[in-house]
């Protein structure tokens, strides 16, 4: 471990310097590039030069204590501090284990979020848009950008799909974990015998891949446009602004009608295209190895129950760490830290486990 902290160090100085040259700030893409490796190496080699602190500390003491002819006072001093190295610089190494652990490479970018009603026709549909309501509050709380990019809205308000993207450093750190099924038990607002209905709502985290992840070819693009279409009112554009994008080598289709924008409407189907193109192909890539789903919490398989929501019992339930919490009003609020956190840690040890 210590000596890839130390080949870690080695390259940090080496980007530092890179930085600095003229060459570097005249290449904007380098630069760029460089500043991103630089914010990825900082954390581990701040906490690496604090070990070295304690270990420092650490090795002074214990020489002091075994050279002997030591008065007491400062033999219990110097013993003292040799006991709070020794704690202290074993909480180091554990978060230098997790801060080495493989990262995965797209936590720090934005994403592309898809809500679609599943069983339970309106009453999912409603929930579909209480959970879009409830990620928009969380993004919002954490200084996130939160645009719609296609939606299919319901006449009582919900929405069989709603696609919207989520701006934000580190977005999909912290919403990867929000892929698969959601269950929600609740009384209706069309039910008049007073009945708990279940209903199912499945939602999909996509990494937001940018042209460099993925490079659409034209060739393989058929894009129509047609006018849009909706619940009624004034939200109907007139006008032939919306697009159907159909990636022809796979027969992917991805529509967009929310913008008065032809233009817009494109750029944002195209975004979800090239993300939704980006999912299959890492998904290919994460099968070829071996174990590397194993080492998750869940599998982020939108076909998965992940969490369940009572409303009648007031309780949230994540079904992949066993957690249950008796807040559903905050969290439909967007008060997620809590579970979110709780899953971060769960897949650190499973982690960790596989490192072993």
């Amino acid at each position: 471990m210590f000596d890839k902290l130390l080949g870690i160090e080695e390259r940090f100085e080496k980007t530092n310097e890179m930085l600095c040259s003229p060459e570097t700030v005249s290449d904007q893409q380098l630069y760029t590039k460089l500043m991103k490796e630089l914010k990825q190496l900082t954390p581990v080699v701040e906490k690496f030069r604090e070990y070295k602190k304690i270990k420092a500390t650490l090795d002074e003491s214990r020489e002091l204590l075994e050279g002997g002819g030591l008065d007491k006072d400062f033999k219990e001093m110097v013993q003292e501090e040799f006991e709070a190295a020794k704690e202290q610089i074993q909480g180091c190494e554990e978060e230098l284990k997790i801060l080495l652990l493989p990262r995965d490479p797209n936590d720090d970018k934005s994403v592309i979020l898809e809500i679609r009603a599943g069983a339970g026709g309106e009453e999912a549909a409603l929930f579909a848009n209480s959970l879009f309501r409830m990620y928009s509050m969380y993004a919002e709380a954490r200084g996130w950008k939160i645009e719609i990019l296609s939606e299919n809205p319901t006449e009582l308000g919900g929405y069989k799909e709603i696609i919207a993207s989520v701006d934000g450093d580190g977005a999909y750190s912290r919403f990867k974990f929000e892929s698969g099924v959601h269950r929600v038990q609740r009384v209706p607002e069309t039910e008049s015998q007073g009945r708990i209905q279940t209903s199912t709502v499945t939602v999909a985290v996509l990494p937001e891949a940018e042209d460099v992840d993925f490079e659409l070819n034209p060739a393989d693009l058929q894009i129509d446009v047609f006018r849009s279409s909706g619940a009624g009112g004034q939200k109907v554009n007139k006008t032939s602004s919306a697009i159907r994008v159909t990636h022809l080598p796979t027969g992917m289709v991805v529509e967009c009608q929310d913008e008065r924008s032809q233009y817009k409407n494109k750029d944002k189907a195209l975004k979800v295209l090239r993300s939704r193109l980006l999912e299959i192909e890492q998904a290919k890539h994460d099968a070829e190895i071996a174990g590397t789903r194993k080492a998750q919490v869940g599998t982020g398989d939108r076909s998965e129950r992940i969490r369940t929501y009572n409303f009648p019992q007031g309780r949230v339930s994540d079904h992949r760490i066993g957690l249950t919490l008796y807040k559903i009003e905050q969290i439909m609020n967007g008060d997620l830290d809590e579970i979110i956190d709780a899953l971060i840690t769960a897949d650190t040890a499973e982690k960790l486990k596989a490192e072993e």
